[in-house]
């Protein structure tokens, strides 16, 4: 019998997770988030949102940021780990997916010596490692994975290079894979090949998936659910099917008017008038008052706090049921 994702423990449970820059650079504030086995989130919003500097600092990939709240991937609180105990999470535990392949493979080493790294650093002998790195690459469609070990990044296209930063990412046999912009410069054919494979990829292994993207509808056929962020906070945070069929909050709503359909052809295409306010400089109460169509008077006074909305999920705004009343 398939258990529902919403009756697991949650595999990644994010509570409270605060990032500043500095002392006064707020980037991330407050941010709530969990992620079970065998489910697909996606993290949503546009550039600046926050949402690469909320991934990284799941698996503390910058130093230079302080963090605070709480991680807990399982048992393990990752906030609380040492440098030689977050080697034991990052690519084993955690796989990652950066959105340039060109800069996270090193052009000095062979496809074979990064993908089958994860392993060697595990201690598998070099053989055996490659071998697995071989079948990794072949899983995800790399035709004669075997003859191409030797091969360089720069011998692959775009879209082979992702699949490697894929393997790099799979090797390790994670328990939750986190994908930040993976489709970012390819062309709209190749992005989803590179979908259907996370899709295939999650389903048969189990695997957690937490995708980062600026764009709603690369998400569509993929996430179970929808986490959007603006701002540094998470907004609204339903089933993707509640979010696509009914947007609660205004900012959602208004992203979703800008994807392009094919059963609708505007004039001009939708826009959200404005742009985020940087981290520095973010307006009172809620920040997205500046750019709402619905906006309240207490909306540019009062930060709206995080409830639970009718249809299930959870809404931060100041309108009973978001932008729809």
């Amino acid at each position: 019998m398939t258990v529902d994702v919403a009756q697991r423990s949650p595999l990644l449970q994010v509570t409270g997770l605060t990032i500043d820059a500095g002392h006064r650079v707020r980037l991330v504030d407050d941010v709530d988030l969990t992620v079970t086995a065998g489910e697909r989130v996606a993290l949503v919003g546009e550039s600046g949102s926050g949402k690469s500097v909320t991934a990284r600092a799941l698996m503390r990939l910058d130093d230079a940021l302080t963090l605070s709240g709480s991680v807990r991937l399982g048992d393990t609180e990752i906030l609380d780990c040492s440098e030689r105990q977050l080697s034991s999470v990052r690519g084993h535990r955690i796989g990652m997916v950066f959105q340039d392949p060109m800069s996270a493979l090193d052009p000095l080493q062979t496809i074979g010596a990064q993908v089958s790294e994860p392993l060697r650093q595990r201690g598998v002998a070099k053989k055996a490692a490659l071998r697995r790195a071989a079948e990794v690459l072949s899983e995800l469609g790399v035709a004669r994975a075997g003859d191409r070990l030797g091969a360089y990044p720069h011998e692959f296209s775009g879209g082979m290079r992702q699949r490697v930063v894929l393997a790099m990412a799979l090797v390790g046999e994670p328990e939750i894979l986190i994908a930040d912009e993976p489709t970012t410069a390819l062309d709209v054919r190749v992005q989803q090949q590179l979908l259907a494979l996370l899709d295939n990829i999650t389903r048969e292994r189990g695997l957690g998936l937490l995708l980062i993207t600026h764009d709603l509808g690369v998400v569509a056929g993929i996430a179970d659910r929808v986490a959007v962020m603006y701002s540094g906070r998470i907004v609204e945070d339903r089933p993707a099917a509640e979010v696509f069929a009914d947007p609660a909050h205004p900012y959602t709503a208004g992203l979703l008017a800008a994807v392009p359909r094919l059963d609708h052809r505007p004039h001009r295409m939708t826009t959200i008038d404005g742009a985020p306010p940087s981290p520095g400089a973010r307006p009172p109460g809620c920040a997205f008052h500046p750019r709402c169509p619905v906006a309240l008077d207490h909306c540019a006074r009062v930060l709206p706090s995080t409830r639970t909305h009718p249809a299930g999920g959870h809404i931060a705004c100041h309108r009973e049921t978001g932008h729809s009343r």
